[in-house]
């Protein structure tokens, strides 16, 4: 019988939850998006951890002896650890890589790396929380500033999170707002009266740090062509880790079989 390497999977969205598997990083994405009627299809974000990574709140040696070939000699494609409070109990120092999956099945790795961004003050930015609440927010706060504050504050966010950052042109959606009975929202699945109701407060309002849009995700209906940076992961003890999103000149000549997918 074949025999197959082990591996150590968090998915970070649509769900959180620590998986097992025999797949490949990417073989792994193909089966959860399009491989199995049982799983999720649409996008899916997860991050491949360091197989020797324990955790008491884990059953991780009882379900990796689980994790053996089907009768057949086929890999075991996923075994579920946990499907609760995953991130919380995950440090960052097991996150080895980071996978955006497209609906059709391509994976686009991320690696880790200094965020070393020079961020203007005070400029309003659209953050999308992705794991473990998913709340679209406004803020004038910048990514290092959010990421505090939302490991702080748990009625926004939780003590261990990941967000990352949606392009959106402000200044042109509230020009062509302006005086309109009807308008449409840049983000889809937002409603584009809160979302100009949320912008205008905080540009009137410098003491207004922070706005919630949404109490809803909306990365499942948006391309991955509008995120800006790439992903963050903060905790409350002051760590990030930081996944940058490769140029778009790279994405068009070293990635272009994901990047042509990435709706």
């Amino acid at each position: 019988m074949a025999e197959y390497q082990k591996h150590l999977y968090m998915i970070i969205f649509p769900i959180n939850a620590l998986v097992a598997s025999q797949l490949e990083p990417r073989a792994f994405a193909q089966h959860y998006t399009i491989g199995s009627a049982r799983h999720f299809q649409g996008k899916v974000v997860f991050a491949e951890l360091d197989i020797m990574f324990r955790d008491p709140y884990f059953q991780i040696d009882e379900y990796l002896e689980k994790t053996i070939p089907h009768s057949d000699g086929s890999p075991k494609r996923t075994k579920f650890i946990s499907s609760y409070r995953v991130l919380e109990h995950v440090p960052f120092d097991v996150i080895r890589k980071l996978y955006l999956v497209t609906v059709s099945g391509k994976a686009l790795e991320l690696s880790p790396a200094e965020y070393t961004a020079d961020n203007v003050p005070g400029l309003i930015r659209i953050f999308q929380e992705i794991a473990p609440v998913r709340n679209l927010i406004a803020s004038r706060l910048d990514q290092r500033e959010f990421g505090k504050y939302i490991t702080h504050d748990t009625a926004k966010g939780a003590g261990r999170v990941c967000f990352t950052q949606i392009d959106l042109n402000i200044e042109e959606f509230m020009a062509s707002s302006k005086n309109r009975e009807l308008i449409v929202s840049p983000i889809p699945d937002s409603n584009p009266y809160r979302l100009l109701d949320c912008l205008t407060e905080l540009q009137q309002n410098e003491k207004k740090t922070v706005k919630t849009i949404s109490l809803s995700s909306v990365l499942h209906s948006i391309s991955y062509r509008v995120l800006r940076h790439g992903f963050w992961f903060f905790d409350a003890k002051g760590n990030m880790l930081f996944f940058p999103i490769p140029s778009r000149h790279e994405l068009e000549t070293t990635h272009y079989d994901w990047w042509k997918n990435a709706r």
